[in-house]
Parts: structure tokens; sequence; C-alpha cells
């Protein structure tokens, strides 16, 4: 994750809730990144290591454990940047420029001076981050598959000039690799609408965040975007679509209680204050507990930044072996 701000619960249903599942099954690397913030945060560094100890305190709050799996921050393993530096050697521009979100987010972010080497450079860094640990899986949805397959195809290219050549079969070349090939391992990743119905964004100030207080959480509900055609509640509205009742499909584990507001409000038989009051208190069965691990890291600093240095070290050497693999296989070993 990118250190540009504080984590809300668009992150946590979009990636946290799964990258705590998954420390069930795999030996799990998740990482600060803060080279990729710089890609276009680059003009104000000042929050950077402050959002990125904070962000750290959600993940921790949210499940992610540093016994369990490697916590670490880009930019104290420098390995990320040679191995980006390699594969820029044999990566065509034209690569990079089709990638879907380069022009959406110059576009998007026009405020911003985007014409720079490393926004263009941005997916191949990415390549470089999963490659240098020979990860086998990188959980995407699916609108981000497309991504990876210019990961896969960067690694592809790179292994055509430096994998050991093992023979031909059916007329192609047989290649030992150098790097492993990611795999997409397919998430539902829960899109959620802000506060207002529109993309959720800090810009907009359209966000619960995680850190959020309990009144502050509720005060941020009741003001929430609903059916603009339900003037009074005696009026049937309409379910779908409606940021409230995503929400309560994201966040509500009484199903029972979801599926009676979804009935009657319907109907007409439920005004928006009472399916707020309970969405709000659905949230807070969430958070509550997600503040009081995240005070509990946040009571000792320090050993937020010991835990970060202990991964990333941990993270550099494992990088470290990827890289002795690669510069024996580029042949600059001196």
């Amino acid at each position: 994750m990118r250190p540009t701000g504080r984590l809300h619960l668009g992150h946590l249903v979009g990636a946290l809730k799964n990258w705590a599942a998954l420390q069930d099954q795999y030996d799990c690397f998740y990482f600060v990144a803060d080279w990729h913030a710089l890609t276009s945060e680059y003009a104000d560094t000042r929050a950077l290591v402050e959002n990125a100890l904070d962000n750290a305190a959600d993940w921790i709050a949210a499940g992610l454990d540093p016994e369990r799996s490697t916590l670490f921050v880009q930019s104290l393993v420098p390995e990320h940047a040679e191995l980006y530096l390699l594969l820029s050697m044999v990566v065509p521009i034209p690569w990079l420029e089709r990638v879907p979100t380069y022009k959406e987010q110059r576009e998007q972010l026009s405020e911003k001076d985007l014409s720079t080497i490393g926004f263009l450079g941005y997916p191949l860094l990415q390549t470089a981050d999963v490659a240098v640990y020979d990860a086998p899986y990188v959980p995407v949805g699916e609108d981000q598959v497309p991504h990876l397959e210019l990961s896969r195809e960067v690694v592809r290219r790179f292994n055509n000039f430096y994998g050991q050549k093992l023979g031909v079969r059916d007329g192609e070349t047989i290649v030992a690799p150098v790097l492993v090939e990611p795999q997409p391992l397919l998430t539902s990743f829960a899109r959620l609408p802000g506060l207002d119905n529109r993309k959720m964004s800090k810009s907009y100030g359209n966000a619960i965040d995680l850190s959020d207080a309990a009144e502050s959480v509720r005060k941020k509900v009741m003001s929430m975007y609903t059916d603009p055609k339900r003037i009074r509640a005696d009026i049937p509205g309409t379910v779908e679509g409606n940021p409230v009742f995503m929400y309560h499909d994201a966040f509500n584990a009484n199903l029972e209680e979801v599926e009676d507001l979804k009935s009657r409000y319907r109907q007409g038989k439920v005004g928006d204050v009472e399916v707020k009051r309970k969405l709000a208190a659905a949230l807070e069965s969430v958070l509550e507990p997600m503040r009081e691990r995240r005070a509990q890291a946040l009571a000792n600093p320090g050993r937020i930044r010991e835990m970060l240095f202990e991964g990333s070290a941990r993270a550099r050497k494992v990088a470290q072996e990827t890289m002795e693999r690669v510069r024996e296989a580029v042949r600059i070993r001196y």
C-alpha cells in the first residue's frame, strides 16, 4: 500500500481483510510502497514516514501478524530498485504507455505533472516488487489482471534474454527461467462507494477512516447519501446501488437484520434514520476491536519501527538471493 494518507473502510474490504486471511495459507510479504508513493506525490514528502507508520498500525489492527507474515518498507530493500533498473533495460516504452491506468490517472490527476519517468515506470517497479521474491501468486481482483499480465510479459522477456537455453521443442526454445512468472490469485475485491456515492477518495472527504472515533463514524453514517427520490419514510425506496445498503452488505454480520431492513425499505416501512443507526452499530462492532489493537500498537511507536526494520531485513535476505542469481544471469559479476 502507498503511504499517501490514512486508511479507510475501502482499504479494509478491498485488501486488508483478504491479506489477513491469506496468512493462513501462504508465506505472505506485505510492504509499505513508499517509492510508489513518490510516483505521484513527489512534490511533498513531509508526511510520508508518518503515514507509513500509521498505516502499519492499521495493518496490525486488521489482523496482519508480523510473526506470520513479512511486513516491511520498500525503500529499505534497495534490491527492488536494482531489479527495476535491470528490467527497464529490456522493456519497450510502448508496453508501459499502453497500461490502462497510465492515461486514466494522468487525466484524473491533471493538476499534477505526471510526465515523469517514475510515473511511466510504475508498472515495472511493481513487477520488480513481485519478481524479487520469486512470488508465484499475487492477490488481485479481476480489474487488476491486465496489470499482472504485463508483469508476466516483462518477466518472460527478461528470461528470454538471460535464461539458460536448454534446447528446442516443437520449434520453440526451452529456457530455464531466471525469474518466476507471477500468477493471479483472484480474490473478490469489494468496491465501496464514498459516503456521497462518488468514488471514495481522501480528496473528496467522503470516507470513514479506520482510525475514526465512534462519534465521528456515527456522524458520517448519518450524513450518508441514500435514495434521493425518497423524501419520506413511507415512500418505497431503492436498495440496489444504495450506499447505505452496500455498507450493510459489507459490514453487518446480522444477515437477518439486513434482509429485514431491505424488505421494509422497499415497502416504505422503515426510515433512513433507523437504517443508518443500525449500520453505525454494525460498523462499531467491526471498528472497536480494531481501535483497541491500533491503540496498543501506537502506544509503542518504537515497536512499529522495529517491526518494519525486522521485516525489511527478512525481506532483503530473500531479495539478495534473487539478485545474486539475476546478476549471474546478466553476467555483471566481477
